[in-house]
């Protein structure tokens, strides 16, 4: 168990590209994500019974999530209309910037867990008043790891990167990249002023995965925000 954020090690380590054993093993952690990934199926058939399309956001600290979710809030193009989970240890600060700009917000506090699950998502609901179309933003705790494993019951998960976390991101968090069925690179207005070099960071990505979409966008000036709203809507009519 990992003390500083309470997820499960399991299988192995690697030292200077040399593989340790772990003994903390796999059938603790097929228990727990059995578990999850059944509440999650029961998860998914209730958003498909009203018609919800859910986005899981994951992302590092500071990638630009919630500042992403307000700029598609201020373009007012999504045909669906927008509900939004706000995942973080503590605090209901990115769910009360939502909630200023009308958009009904939840926050969920997990304390010591590093990642939102089925459950926590599943009680939400309970509290939401979810209606037929809605467009559901779950945003994870911001965390490039922990979050990949834990299907929470969306259509699709969207992987937030930002430019002043460097253009090596995607080979050094490899699982974000391959879970996420769209990548969008926020803060590209920083990149006159950082040493970021797009071309690499899409050549990272495409070598994970060769055909995975990503748009890039700035939530402060607005660029590519339109690209990242009609994606969602064509996601919206395919569900």
């Amino acid at each position: 168990m990992c003390q500083d954020c309470g997820c499960i090690e399991t299988g192995q380590i690697k030292i200077e590209g040399k593989a340790q054993g772990s003994t903390r093993e796999i059938s603790l952690k097929a228990d727990i994500l059995a578990e999850n990934d059944s509440l999650a199926t029961h998860n998914r058939e209730h958003l498909k019974k009203k018609d919800v399309l859910a986005l899981n956001w994951i992302g590092a600290p500071g990638a630009g999530k919630t500042a992403v979710i307000e700029a598609l809030i201020n373009q007012q193009n999504l045909k669906r209309p927008l509900k939004v989970i706000e995942g973080d240890q503590e605090t209901a600060q990115d769910a009360e910037r939502i909630r200023r700009l009308g958009i009904p917000a939840l926050q969920i506090n997990t304390g010591s867990a590093c990642h939102l699950d089925a459950k926590m998502v599943h009680q939400a609901f309970h509290q939401m008043d979810l209606t037929l179309g809605d467009l559901l933003v779950i945003e994870n705790v911001g965390n490039m790891v922990c979050p990949t494993s834990f299907d929470l019951g969306e259509e699709a998960k969207v992987a937030i990167f930002s430019t002043p976390e460097g253009d090596d991101k995607p080979l050094k968090y490899p699982d974000l990249v391959l879970c996420a069925d769209l990548l969008v690179l926020n803060k590209i207005d920083l990149l006159p002023y950082l040493d970021f070099d797009l071309a690499a960071f899409s050549s990272y990505v495409r070598q994970l995965r060769p055909h995975l979409p990503i748009i890039s966008v700035s939530a402060k000036t607005g660029e590519g925000i339109d690209e990242f709203c009609t994606w969602i809507n064509q996601a919206g009519a395919k569900a």
